[in-house]
């Protein structure tokens, strides 16, 4: 028996493989638990519709990505900050002084997709990556200033 996989199955597939499988396997597990559905031409059909709106639909958000990308490259953020001797910050500039620093600048980035690899200690110019999309990464520079 021939089906299109709903869903991963672990030793068997990925969604939206094509797989052949024991008839009794398929009638009375994957089936009638909405794992899998029978191919024929007509499901096949459906499928591969779906599998290009999900494409186009990825390639859309990725686009804007990369837009959003751009813009951050563009934009510096500023953060202010008391230091003392020796350009040190008292505290640290974390990804949330960023993410005020760019709703300021007018830009809506969640704090969460700002990577830092350790708070920043002192003052200076640093690139920070943004992680925009799963594929996209921008480029952004942030100007750690005395107040």
């Amino acid at each position: 028996m021939r089906i299109i996989l709903k869903e991963d199955v672990k030793a068997l597939g990925k969604i939206g493989d094509i797989v052949e499988v024991a008839d009794g396997y398929g009638r009375n597990y994957l089936l009638p638990r909405g794992m899998a559905e029978e191919a024929t031409t007509r499901s096949m059909k459906i499928f591969e519709h779906k599998k290009r709106l999900v494409s186009h639909k990825i390639n859309r958000v990725k686009k804007d990505a990369e837009k959003i990308s751009h813009q951050l490259e563009r934009v510096s953020c500023t953060v202010r900050c008391q230091a003392g001797e020796g350009d040190k910050i008292f505290g640290s500039v974390t990804t949330m002084d960023i993410e005020k620093s760019l709703k300021a600048e007018g830009l809506e980035i969640d704090r969460k997709k700002i990577v830092l690899e350790e708070p920043i200690k002192s003052l200076g110019v640093y690139t920070v990556p943004v992680k925009v999309h799963p594929e996209v990464t921008a480029k952004l520079k942030v100007w750690v200033v005395k107040e």
